[in-house]
């Protein structure tokens, strides 16, 4: 029995939702989002507003499935009422991140700048910092900027986020690179330690 599958759905003030030939179509104030159900899923909506995804049986196939494409309507439900963000953070000496139109341009010292332009459906921002602290409270002279990756498809954002961190993937011997800001990057001690 899928716990999370049978949860029923609430749908948010402003959203409309819409099951035509196995695919929802959920449209609100940040945008609009469709998914094509599978056919082991049935979408039912019920007499108080909530909507229900059932299985059409008990078979393996079914049981495995329920909770995903729950899980997917309910992700497209709070995309487009709320949206999904994540933040991430430019560290090292002599890295820059700057706006440029709907994209932004990056120095991580390579020999040339990035232009990353975001894919429809994702907005991407920086910022610079004003001075950020580490956690013993002296000041981080590495930190460079900030970026802020937002949309309404949860998929997509972290996709583009991942593509942006990849650019520069977090040194663990200098701790330089483009993390998450939530991301713990554990620092190995080099050679001149032994």
């Amino acid at each position: 029995m899928s716990r999370i599958g049978n949860n029923p759905l609430t749908v948010p003030d402003g959203v409309k939702v819409e099951f035509k030939d196995r695919i929802v179509s959920v449209s609100g104030p940040k945008g609009e989002l469709s998914c094509e159900l599978g056919k082991e899923v049935d979408f039912v909506r019920n007499d108080d507003g909530t909507i229900t995804v059932t299985r059409i049986n008990d078979l393996k196939r079914p049981r495995q499935m329920h909770g995903l494409y729950r899980s997917l309507v309910e992700n497209m439900l709070i995309g487009v009422s709320d949206g999904f963000s994540k933040d991430l953070e430019v560290i090292g000496v002599g890295y820059k991140v700057e706006q440029h139109g709907k994209g932004i341009i990056v120095s991580l010292g390579y020999s040339h700048q990035i232009f990353f332009l975001p894919p429809e459906g994702v907005s991407v921002t920086c910022d610079t910092p004003k001075r950020k602290t580490q956690a013993d409270g002296t000041p981080n002279q590495l930190l460079a900027g900030f970026i802020k990756v937002e949309g309404a498809d949860k998929q997509l954002v972290g996709q583009v986020a991942a593509k942006i961190r990849g650019l520069k993937v977090p040194d663990v011997y200098k701790s330089k690179g483009i993390r998450y800001a939530d991301e713990r990057v554990s620092i190995k001690a080099g050679k001149a330690a032994t």
